[in-house]
């Protein structure tokens, strides 16, 4: 009898539709044929691909056994049923299934490649390599088969072995992104590093948004120390996957380098919340949490990581160092011994068993293990410092000195090894044994060019600016190229106030290494105060770029004379506190105090005395209702007693000169007090002590009045500000938040003191007739744009003179040049000598007839006193804090008409004024009018202002909300 078969069409039909996706479809036609040809090979191996595809496993295995019941040869049903008992995990009958198959068709590649599957899967590595291999035979080109053997070679560690057959994939399909990034992993793992960012970045360049070879980039350079770039790499691979947990893991780890503890946090909650059996994710968060003295928590993390995973050396040497912070010295004990059980090899436990059991005056054992840690790590200078500690405890001096030694001999070349105690001396204001320490490191190597660097630091903030030199020069002689040492050297040169000298050694500094942190900057600011222009606009260019690439290149105050760019200023600001001031967690968190009768305020300052922050704030501290506030002032600056220190002293209740003390006992004092707000006012300017509120000085901390920007701190709460100053739009450059005043942010002191002189033109050297335009600003606000500007006004309006701040010499000379270049007459510049008494500056300054205020810096307390004694301001606005001070003040006395928005209207409105002298007139009688009324000069109602937000920010506070923008 003749079979009945179905025709080619019929089942090429079928196939065609089981290709396309359409597989019940294809199901329901295979079915209806079935049925017509019951006794078809093949079409219970389609229906069998069929039930495959739908789910049902076992209804697959009955198909193909069926085909094959039907027709025993046909090698590819054998090969199908291989396949799902494989999905089902009857490995032996799967590897029956395949062998049957090549037994009937030896040179079915796919079937040798499955079997090598099965086998990889089942860990028998030789058999898989032999299988994937007689698949490549077969047909040469298979690229699975490649690929295949290629991850076997690399799950083996065979490196050699798993590029080549990588490559050989990379010929067959050269854009195999998964391909080039294993490559790229394999040479990572094996110190290729360089190369391996070749493949990830080739990888990247087929496909941008492959998450996997961005973490591996990140992790490539991570090793090379490009941390920046790391990060990018991580923020990218997360950006693309944001529950990524690799790069998320990754980029905590980066964050916890950095020290910006609570962004690591939140990524490893990231990776914690992804997969609670993250070890090393609790592992590392115990470790930032013992950090920032949260003792609770770091213990609770790591007994997760240690409960994931019971043989975690590291978890266990963590858990031991928190339980030993809470003093709970014998748990501690434990974790170390269960440490080195783990790990016999782990050094630092031994140490740290060593300090646990001194603190448990079992010294002799401790003796025993610090002895141990140096017998696995023989360069171990902690422990050799540790050792000598409980030798001297030991009452064993004699030898506690030997082991000291050691630790400073250990690398004679390595600077930290001698600078590490001389250091920490410097940190803690103790400057003398800080000298003795560099003085011991010299005399073990007095070839140690870094320790004559740092001696010169320590000699030059102790005032011993010769000595200071010396040291500096010791170490050129020593290494002529040494670039820190020409930036300290010219630090010392401002601080001579030798400024062109100071250019120089910047100047060379920057070409010798050109990224030393914030030289280019000192260089730019010194530059601008000399009026040296010459490479103005590349300057700004390059610092843009810096900042932008958050490399250390200026600290935020030089910033603010030379570009308005308040998204600048915040990402300078944040640079410079992460280098300089990150939050300190020396001290335990700072709790809420309980209510006081009177909220007490502190003021710190270094400038309580004749200075323009002394000068605008006196009158403030007398007048405070000391029915609601207590006034501390913490001093920090010379004890200078002129009239204005004297003032402030009797002004405040409690005068604190804490000059001498460390920033940690000044901390502690303010906590001692239980002081409510800590007001900072002085930010980023002279001699100010920032590393105090980093340590938090205060449950609440203020910027104000002495630095006009961000601080970019998270431990800065609030800055003053008002409405002119930061608009609501801007509100995203500051990272405090802002307690807008109703109008100027300035404070000012009523009880100026009178001058008895009256002074001329003639005693002023000044001409007797013509317009005199003035500014008083420290010359680094003079920038070339608004040079030019005064030159134009001065060149149409006849007989007129500008009249500057006396200055350097040098910046003297130059701004002379410029007006010649300008096509102005050098003769019509004019210097203002600095008086003695400030009374006599704002008697003299009555003399000329408008203020030509600068920009991106405006004049500040400057403008306020040329207000004040009747003389026109006239500023053009700009886009930042320090730009738009000037009308702040200008509103505050209603005069709004004299404040500008280009530099056009600016020249146009300075020679409008100097040529219709009733237009200046009807100005000045303004002016005179509105400063009886204005809230610029009534303190009294100043002070309540600013009194109502204390008020409002501490009750915030003490309802346990978070800062907030404060509107008065």
């Amino acid at each position: 009898m003749t079979k009945v078969s179905p025709s080619k069409e019929q089942i090429a039909a079928i196939i065609e539709l089981f290709s396309r996706g359409n597989i019940q479809e294809a199901f329901e036609n295979v079915n209806f044929l079935i049925k017509k040809y019951p006794n078809e090979s093949l079409l219970f191996n389609v229906r069998g691909a069929c039930y495959a595809s739908l789910g049902d496993l076992d209804a697959s295995v009955l198909d193909y056994e069926n085909s094959i019941d039907i027709s025993p040869g046909y090698y590819k049903a054998y090969f199908n049923l291989g396949g799902v008992l494989q999905e089902l995990g009857k490995f032996d009958d799967a590897i029956h299934n395949l062998e049957r198959a090549i037994m009937i068709e030896p040179n079915y590649a796919e079937a040798h490649n499955n079997l090598g599957n099965i086998y990889k899967d089942l860990e028998r590595c030789d058999e898989a390599i032999i299988s994937y291999e007689k698949a490549i035979i077969i047909k040469p080109d298979y690229l699975e088969a490649h690929y295949n053997l290629a991850n076997i070679f690399q799950d083996l560690n065979k490196m050699d072995a798993a590029i080549e057959s990588y490559k050989k994939v990379l010929i067959i399909k050269p854009n195999f992104i998964e391909v080039l990034n294993n490559l790229g992993v394999i040479l990572q793992n094996h110190s290729h590093t360089e190369n391996a960012i070749e493949y990830f970045e080739e990888a990247l360049l087929i496909d941008p948004d492959f998450a996997e070879a961005h973490n591996n980039l990140g992790n490539s350079f991570r090793e090379l120390g490009q941390l920046d770039n790391a990060f990018n790499s991580y923020e990218k691979a997360i950006s693309i996957k944001p529950e990524f947990t690799d790069a998320n893991f990754n980029l905590a780890v980066i964050y916890q380098e950095y020290k910006e503890f609570d962004k690591a946090i939140r990524h490893y909650l990231k990776v914690i919340k992804a997969n609670a059996d993250y070890a090393p994710a609790h592992n590392n968060l115990g470790v930032i949490y013992k950090e920032i003295k949260k003792i609770s928590k770091s213990v609770e993390s790591l007994e997760k990581a240690i409960f994931i995973n019971p043989n975690y050396a590291e978890a266990h040497y963590n858990l031991g160092a928190s339980l030993q912070e809470f003093e709970y010295f014998e748990k501690a004990l434990k974790h170390y011994e269960e440490a080195i059980a783990i790990n016999p090899s782990y050094a630092e436990a031994f140490n740290n068993l060593g300090i646990v059991l001194k603190e448990l005056d079992r010294l002799d054992d401790a003796v025993k293990f610090y002895k141990q840690a140096l017998a696995i790590k023989p360069g171990y200078a902690e422990a050799y410092n540790n050792l000598g500690n409980v030798l001297k405890s030991l009452g064993r001096p004699d030898e506690a000195v030997q082991y000291y030694k050691k630790t400073l001999t250990i690398s004679p070349n390595y600077s930290e090894a001698h600078n590490n105690l001389a250091i920490t001396f410097m940190q803690l204001g103790l400057l003398d044994e800080s000298v003795k320490s560099y003085r011991d490191a010299l005399t073990i190597n007095p070839e140690y060019a870094e320790a004559h660097n740092n001696l010169g630091i320590v000699l030059n903030m102790l005032g011993l600016f010769d000595e200071a030199s010396e040291s500096y020069k010791s170490a050129l002689v020593l290494n002529n190229d040494y670039a820190e040492a020409y930036s300290n050297l010219g630090n010392l040169m401002v601080d001579l106030k030798r400024l062109d000298d100071a250019v120089i050694h910047y100047d060379r500094a920057f070409l010798l290494k050109p990224d030393i942190a914030f030289n280019l900057g000192n260089l730019i600011h010194t530059r601008l105060h000399l009026c040296n222009w010459d490479y103005y606009y590349e300057d700004v260019a390059l610092i843009n770029k810096k900042i932008i690439n958050k490399k250390r290149a200026i600290d935020p105050f030089a910033l603010l004379a030379l570009i308005d760019n308040p998204e600048l200023h915040k990402k300078a600001a944040e640079i410079y506190i992460n280098d300089k001031y990150p939050k300190n967690y020396d001290l335990p968190e700072i709790d809420q105090y309980p209510r006081h009768k009177k909220i007490r305020i502190g003021y710190f300052s270094a400038d309580f005395r004749a200075h323009p922050v002394g000068n605008l704030t006196a009158e403030l501290y007398e007048i405070h209702d000391r029915s609601q506030f207590e006034v501390y002032a913490f001093s920090f600056g010379p004890d200078t007693n002129d009239e204005v220190n004297i003032r402030i002293k009797a002004g405040v209740d409690y005068f604190n000169d804490v000059s001498l003390m460390s920033h940690k006992e000044v901390v502690m004092l303010s906590r001692s007090i239980e002081l409510d707000i800590a007001i900072d006012l002085g930010g980023f300017t002279q001699d100010t002590r920032t590393g105090i509120f980093a340590m938090q000085a205060a449950p609440i901390q203020i910027n104000y009045l002495g630095y006009s920007s961000t601080m970019g701190a998270d431990y800065m709460d609030y800055i003053i500000a008002d409405r002119t100053l930061i608009p609501k739009n801007k509100q995203k450059y500051y990272s405090e938040k802002i307690v807008y005043l109703p109008d100027s942010f300035m404070v000012n002191d009523t009880k100026n003191k009178k001058s008895i002189k009256e002074f001329t033109r003639k005693e002023m050297g000044l001409p007797s007739k013509g317009f005199v335009f003035c500014c008083f600003n420290h010359h680094y606000k003079i920038t070339p744009l608004v040079f030019t500007s005064w030159m134009k006004i001065l060149s149409k309006v006849d007989d007129s003179i500008l009249w500057l701040s006396d200055g350097n010499k040098t910046g003297i000379n130059n701004l002379k040049k410029e007006a010649e270049k300008n096509g102005v007459n050098k003769n019509r510049l004019f210097f203002a000598p600095r008086l003695d008494l400030r009374e006599d500056h704002l008697n003299r300054i009555k003399l000329a007839d408008l203020f030509l205020d600068t920009l991106p810096y405006n004049a500040h307390a400057t403008t306020s006193d040329a207000l004040q004694v009747g003389l026109p301001v006239l500023t053009c606005i700009g886009e930042s804090f320090a730009s738009r001070v000037a009308a702040s003040l200008i509103n505050s006395v209603d005069l709004p008409e004299l404040i500008t928005s280009t530099q056009e209207q600016y020249e146009e409105l300075a020679i409008e004024l100097a040529i219709d002298p009733l237009k200046l007139n009807a100005v000045k009688e303004k002016l005179n009018n509105n400063l009886l009324l204005s809230p610029l000069y009534n303190t009294p109602l100043y002070t309540k202002h600013l009194e109502k937000t204390y008020l409002e920010i501490y009750e915030r506070c003490h309802k346990g909300l978070e800062p907030d923008h404060i509107y008065c």
